[in-house]
């Protein structure tokens, strides 16, 4: 039973529509994307399948990453998973994964990380150095590596909180938005209920566009954070 508006954020707060076997088999469709053009013939649908693939793939020729080795499909892959969870969360009883820090801060983590010890077991000398760029003056030499050193220290926390905050807050606002209108259907107020229809429309589709979106930023600064490796 959903009691409050931060219900619908409880993963074990299940009912009978509970959607998650839809949920499971939904998330299949992003296979299509990784390199499909293994077993599925090339055809203008499929072209137009690839284009969020394609452009992705674009941001990461810009940056260092294009140096290391499948991080482009890698990045690819996860622009994709998290279109498709924020997608997924905009469903009725469907549980919005990336709303949840525990999701996101899973998903930051981890790339954060491998590229700090990608750089430092590769390069340790210059990375250490990107802590003090050459002519610092000497009266910032004993603070600036420390300030480096937690803004690098900050960045998947950053992450995390960025994707699930912009998510927790649309579906908050959805969530406000669809109350009214069923208090309003069920005193029999059709003004009023066609004056909510008409602004909680435009702003689902607006929340498509911001899980797209926050989808894009997310793997967009991933691949930024290459450029700091050495």
């Amino acid at each position: 039973m959903m009691v409050d508006i931060f219900s619908s954020f409880d993963d074990h707060n299940s009912t009978l529509l509970s959607a998650h076997l839809m949920t499971w088999l939904l998330s299949l469709w992003a296979l299509f994307f990784i390199n499909s053009s293994y077993w599925v013939n090339k055809s203008n649908l499929q072209n137009i399948m690839n284009l969020p693939k394609q452009f992705i793939n674009i941001q990461t020729t810009r940056s260092y990453s294009m140096n290391l080795g499948g991080f482009s499909l890698l990045v690819s892959s996860l622009f994709i998973t998290i279109i498709t969870f924020n997608m997924l969360g905009l469903m009725p009883y469907v549980f919005s994964m990336t709303s949840h820090l525990a999701m996101t801060f899973t998903l930051s983590l981890p790339l954060w990380f491998s590229l700090i010890l990608s750089s430092y077991v590769t390069n340790p000398y210059s990375s250490l150095a990107f802590m003090l760029p050459l002519g610092t003056p000497s009266f910032l030499i004993p603070f600036l590596p420390i300030i480096e050193t937690l803004s690098i220290l900050v960045r998947p926390i950053t992450l995390s909180i960025r994707l699930a905050a912009n998510i927790s807050a649309g579906h908050i606002i959805l969530t406000l938005i669809g109350d009214y209108m069923t208090v309003s259907m069920l005193d029999s107020s059709f003004v009023t209920t066609t004056l909510v229809m008409f602004v909680q429309v435009p702003y689902f589709i607006f929340e498509v566009g911001i899980g797209i979106i926050q989808g894009y930023i997310f793997s967009l600064l991933i691949t930024l954070y290459t450029d700091d490796h050495q």
